[in-house]
């Protein structure tokens, strides 16, 4: 009469013995989550820039609501650290809990949150949202559409008309603006 493990591939074989020789260690060492020493951060620190100039450096804010590639997320004093590619969206910069955010249109950049709490946002492009002008984004979506359309197939002014349309896309629906 033979042994059933005999029947197993040698492989299996190895793989039971290992979680049976493991599993008296895994008993004997207590589950413990490695966290940091550092007291938790209590204010957050905001750095905004284009490539042309700093509209924030070391600024002391409540929270910032940044237009992720993978959706819209909130940063505040603590979060975990993550790096984002910034979609064209509103950067929202609330200055104090209690009180309006500021906001700005961007067209794309980059987001870092650092341990620290200091996030730094590098937009391409940025504009205050009171500044955009309903009526001039209706034109250019209409212009980048019209050249889309009229563009080659897999030509690189099809691909630029649209990211001009995407863009004006999303600066309508910052606005509230159908297009």
């Amino acid at each position: 009469h033979t042994h059933p493990l005999w029947r197993l591939p040698i492989a299996r074989y190895r793989i039971m013995f290992a979680v049976r020789a493991a599993r008296p260690l895994a008993r004997a060492v207590p589950a413990v989550r490695a966290f940091s020493d550092a007291p938790a951060a209590t204010v957050m620190s905001l750095n905004f820039s284009l490539p042309h100039m700093n509209i924030y450096a070391d600024k002391t804010v409540d929270r910032v609501i940044i237009p992720g590639a993978e959706g819209v997320y909130g940063v505040t004093a603590g979060h975990t650290p993550i790096v984002s590619q910034l979609k064209p969206g509103v950067v929202e910069i609330v200055h104090e809990a209690s009180g309006e955010p500021e906001k700005y249109f961007v067209s794309g950049g980059f987001a870092l949150t650092h341990d620290t709490s200091v996030t730094d946002i590098s937009a391409f492009e940025a504009v205050k949202l009171e500044d955009l002008d309903a009526d001039a984004v209706k034109s250019a979506y209409t212009a980048a559409a019209s050249a889309f359309s009229s563009a080659a197939e897999g030509s690189a002014e099809k691909a630029a008309a649209g990211v001009q349309m995407d863009t004006a896309k999303a600066m309508g629906d910052a606005l509230g603006v159908a297009l």
